[in-house]
C-alpha cells in the first residue's frame, strides 16, 4: 500500500484519492439514507381509528380481545395474556397449525389471573396454571423448522387436546415460549425483505410479532364474493377503521398508534390456505375461497404464489395503546 501512494506515482495518488473520496461520499450518503429510512419520521396523518385488538394466545387457535395492551418487541402483552405464545406439537416437537387440523380455531382460550381456561365444542373446560410454567425445565421445539426452547404445559392438556385435535389420547401437546425476547431468525423466505429484522420474528409468530388490516380492503374483497368474510378470518392484531381507499396500507411505510407506540410495515402479508377456514366453526371453504379471489387480483412481486392482503409490522418505539386510539401514517 505505502509503494501503491508512493510519490513517484502523484497521478495515480491524486486519482485514487479522488475515487477513495467519491466512494466515501457515495456511502456515506448510503447509510445516511439508510439511517433516514430507519428512522421514525417527524410528521404524522391521521388515517382512522383502532376498531379491534386481538391477540391470539396460543398459534393457530381462537381469539380474546382486548381493550387495552402492551406493545414490545415480543407481540402484544397485557398480564399473562400475549400473543403466540403457546403452540400446538406432535409428539417429535413439531408444531401444528390450523392450516393441517382446521379444528385449532374452534379452542377457545380465556384467561382469569393467573390461569388460562380452554374451552372447545364438546369438551369439558381444562385450566392451565400460568405460574408453574415459568417453572419447567425447557425442551427444544421446532417452528417453521427453527428450533426454539418451550416449556410443556403437562400431561392433563396434552391428553384434553389430543381428544379434541385426533379423538386419541396421545399426539398433540401444548407448549408455552417463557422469554421475554425474541430468539428466532428471519426465515430464510422472508430475508429479501430488508426492513424485516429478528427483533420482529415474536414469540411463536408466522413472520412478525404484529399483523394490521384496513377494514376498507376487507369490505372491498366481499364485493367479490358469494360468501362474506370477516377480518377475523384473516387473523390480524389491529384492525383500522377510516381510510376509505381499499389496500392503501400496503403503502404505508410507518404506522403510529395512539400517541407514542411506532411501527414500521416491514412486509405485505402473504396469504395462504389459513384463510378458507371459518373461524368459528373450523370448517374448510368447499370453494377455495377467500384465498382463490384473491390470487385472482392480489399477487404482487416477491410474494411467490400468496396474495397479499394486511401488513407485517415490527414495533420500532413500545408502549401502551388502547382500543380507540386514532391510528396515522408516516409523512416524508
Amino acid at each position: 500500500m505505502s509503494k501503491f501512494f508512493s510519490s513517484d506515482n502523484s497521478n495515480v495518488t491524486i486519482g485514487v484519492a479522488v475515487g477513495v473520496g467519491v466512494v466515501a461520499a457515495v456511502t456515506a450518503g448510503y447509510l445516511y439514507k439508510k439511517k433516514l429510512d430507519n428512522s421514525p419520521p417527524k410528521r404524522w396523518r391521521r388515517v382512522g381509528e383502532l376498531s379491534d385488538l386481538i391477540v391470539y394466545p396460543i398459534k393457530s387457535c381462537g381469539p380474546v380481545r382486548a381493550n387495552k395492551v402492551e406493545c414490545n418487541i415480543l407481540g402484544i402483552e397485557a398480564d399473562h395474556l400475549r400473543d403466540r405464545v403457546f403452540m400446538i406439537i406432535t409428539p417429535e416437537g413439531q408444531f401444528i397449525t390450523g392450516r393441517s387440523h382446521p379444528k385449532c380455531v374452534q379452542i377457545q382460550p380465556r384467561f382469569y389471573g393467573d390461569k388460562m381456561i380452554l374451552s372447545a365444542p364438546g369438551m369439558l373446560d381444562i385450566e392451565v396454571d400460568m405460574k408453574r410454567l415459568y417453572e419447567q425445565k425447557p425442551i427444544r421445539t421446532l417452528c417453521w423448522g427453527q428450533p426454539v426452547d418451550t416449556v410443556e404445559c403437562g400431561e392433563e392438556v396434552a391428553r384434553w387436546i389430543s381428544r379434541f385435535l385426533v379423538s386419541e389420547d396421545i399426539g398433540m401437546r401444548l407448549v408455552f415460549y417463557p422469554g421475554a425476547l425474541p430468539t428466532r431468525d428471519v426465515r430464510e423466505k422472508n430475508r429479501i425483505f430488508k426492513d424485516l429484522t429478528k427483533i420482529d420474528s415474536g414469540a411463536l409468530h408466522d413472520a412478525t410479532s404484529y399483523m394490521m388490516m384496513n377494514e376498507a380492503s376487507v369490505t372491498e374483497l366481499n364485493t367479490r364474493l358469494k360468501d362474506s368474510v370477516t377480518p377475523l378470518q384473516f387473523r390480524p392484531n389491529f384492525l383500522v377503521k377510516g381510510p376509505t381507499t381499499a389496500f392503501e396500507e400496503d403503502n404505508w411505510k410507518w404506522v403510529k398508534i395512539g400517541n407514542d407506540v411506532v411501527f414500521r410495515n416491514v412486509k405485505l402479508c402473504g396469504r395462504c390456505i389459513f384463510t378458507n377456514i371459518h373461524p368459528e366453526t373450523g370448517l374448510r371453504n368447499p370453494e377455495q375461497q377467500p384465498l382463490k379471489t384473491l390470487k385472482s387480483y392480489r399477487m404482487v412481486p416477491n410474494a411467490g404464489d400468496s396474495p397479499i392482503l394486511g401488513i407485517h409490522l415490527g414495533v420500532r418505539v413500545p408502549g401502551k395503546i388502547s382500543l380507540g386510539d386514532a391510528v396515522y401514517v408516516g409523512e416524508n
